[in-house]
């Protein structure tokens, strides 16, 4: 059977309708011609389909054009129903072959799984992904993708905002440099900080210095590591005279000793190379135009590194100690003059003597012989005659005294040579016995009391001939010169002290006043004339004593006694 016709009515109407749509159509394309509507046309299977974005949105696309991130709106299917320039670009593509493509077809394979249920998942919900895009070239770029749900026409699209990470990369590395940048910066802040408070530390330093240098009364100047007079505090202007302080050096070469410069200057040179301490004596002229010594001495100042940053010295003014030390030496010339002026007369005289008593003993033997002869000739019994005898005896005793001396001037002028000779230990008790016995009878004779104590002192280094007559003689004395009317007590006494050996003779004698103590060690003093002697015994042990460094002395009194102490040198 065959369908029923339209009738003209519904004819005309689907004309009509026809007609509306036509017109509509012209109007878009008109629109779509002006501007005023972006449309995109992709096929379907029902054939091509319009998708538009109205002008009512052209502020907002404007916008969207002016992005340096590229945007876009893809279609349920995941096609590219718009894309801004920037996208274009970033893909390296024309805008009409990205536009109407499907957004897959930029992605590469191996990220199309995560593609499609990143794209799924933003269907849902506001979504954010990273993943590379392969650009017209071939080249994969990162990009960041974050996806949204909009509405236009009431037609769901979504919209994709894609940021390319290689720039974001690229500001990280900014970043890094800046912040590596901003930490040199801060670090140069920090030392020129640490400079800044070292520099006030320094310049506080450096007046607190000067402060105490203008405070000292020496002369006291700067210099710097290579020798370049910096600062010379007020003494230096007040001893040349402040209208002399002229030149780089304020008058220091000017006023310096032409005599002294040379060898002050080659000495400076020196400890600039060295660092050694400086330490120099030379002469400046003052304002009076007088030159005066100083002794100049500097020390090197240095930093944390040990570099040396300047000199600090001082001049102290010696002037008159120098010349003291000229007195000194001018005295100590003389001195060793008249030594050696001594020597040779000790010399002399001990030629002297030796010769003295060598020429005298042959006339001496020879009176005495004549004495002898004198005897044998005189008639028997003459010479025990009251007349005779006495001069006899006379004449026999200055013989012997005469001898005697003879012999006492040869054991000084051995003496005199023995200075120096090596010294030995010796048993200070034992001496002390010899020497008792060979006293034995004088001891008897004056009923005397010894005591001894030598006991701390076991041995004493000295030789022991002359420790034997140090001793003799001391003893001996003791004994002869005793008081009449009293036994004589004698106290033989020795101990250690720290350099030096003591021995001690103590008796209770004649004694000596004050005035005659130091004329007791003289060659042929004697001062009780009652007792048999030379004078020479005394003196004799003083020059042994002091031939190897010791010494002795006398403390007396008259009518009470005497002290004689004896001091040994140490081992």
């Amino acid at each position: 059977m065959s369908e029923p016709q339209p009738t003209a009515a519904e004819l005309a109407r689907t004309n009509e309708e026809l007609r509306a749509q036509l017109e509509e159509a012209q109007d878009l394309i008109h629109a779509i011609r002006t501007g005023a509507v972006d449309a995109l046309a992709v096929q379907s299977p029902e054939g091509p389909r319009i998708f538009t974005l109205q002008g009512a949105d052209q502020s907002y696309r404007a916008l969207i054009e002016q992005m340096n991130e590229g945007a876009l709106l893809l279609s349920e299917t995941g096609l590219v129903l718009y894309c801004n320039a920037c996208l274009a670009g970033l893909l390296g593509r024309p805008l009409a072959e990205v536009m109407g493509s499907a957004f897959e077809d930029f992605v590469p394979p191996t990220y199309r799984t995560y593609w499609a249920g990143l794209l799924h998942q933003s269907w849902l919900a506001r979504s954010r992904g990273e993943l590379p895009l392969q650009t017209a070239a071939g080249a994969l770029v990162p990009f960041s993708v974050a996806m949204n749900v909009l509405e236009f026409n009431d037609t769901p699209a979504l919209a994709v905002i894609v940021t390319d990470l290689s720039a974001r990369r690229e500001i990280t590395a900014i970043r890094a440099r800046v912040a590596e940048q901003n930490a040199q910066l801060d670090q140069q802040n920090e030392e020129l900080k640490r400079k800044e408070a070292a520099r006030r530390a320094g310049e506080q330093a450096a007046a607190e210095a000067t402060r105490v240098l203008e405070s000292i009364p020496q002369i006291a100047w700067t210099a710097t590591s290579q020798g370049i007079n910096s600062y010379l505090n007020r003494r230096w202007f007040d001893y040349i005279g402040q209208e002399n302080a002229v030149g780089l050096d304020h008058g220091w070469t000017a006023h310096l000793h032409p005599l002294d410069y040379v060898a002050s200057a080659q000495r400076w040179r020196e400890c600039l190379a060295t660092g050694e301490p400086y330490e120099v004596e030379y002469r400046f002229r003052n304002a009076a135009g007088d030159y005066r010594w100083m002794l100049g001495r500097a020390l090197p100042s240095r930093n944390a590194q040990g570099e040396i940053i300047q000199w600090i010295g001082t001049c102290t003014d010696i002037h008159e100690q120098k010349l003291a030390l000229e007195r000194i030496d001018e005295a100590q010339r003389e001195l060793r003059h008249n030594n050696e002026q001594l020597t040779r007369a000790n010399v002399d005289l001990d030629n002297f003597i030796y010769t003295a008593s060598h020429d005298l003993k042959a006339p001496i033997s020879n009176i005495e012989g004549l004495l002898d002869v004198l005897r044998q000739e005189l008639p028997a019994g003459l010479p025990e005659s009251p007349e005779v005898q006495p001069v006899l005896g006379l004449m026999q005793e200055s013989v012997n005294r005469f001898k005697r001396t003879i012999d006492h001037l040869t054991d000084v002028s051995k003496l005199q040579k023995e200075h120096g000779h090596p010294n030995e230990v010796v048993d200070l008790a034992a001496v002390i016995r010899d020497v008792q016995l060979d006293l034995e009878p004088l001891i008897r004779a004056t009923q005397a009391q010894l005591e001894i104590d030598v006991q701390a002192v076991p041995t004493v280094s000295f030789s022991e001939k002359n420790l034997r007559s140090v001793v003799f003689n001391l003893l001996s004395n003791a004994l002869k010169y005793h008081a009449p009317d009293r036994p004589p007590r004698v106290r033989l006494r020795a101990w250690p002290e720290a350099d030096a050996t003591v021995f001690e003779v103590q008796d209770n004698g004649l004694g000596l006043n004050a005035a005659n103590e130091q004329r007791l060690f003289g060659m042929f003093q004697r001062f009780h004339d009652h007792v048999e002697g030379s004078g020479i015994g005394l003196y004799m042990v003083k020059k042994m004593v002091e031939n190897v460094g010791g010494r002795i002395t006398v403390q007396s009194e008259l009518d009470q006694g005497s002290t004689f102490t004896v001091y040994f040198p140490a081992r």
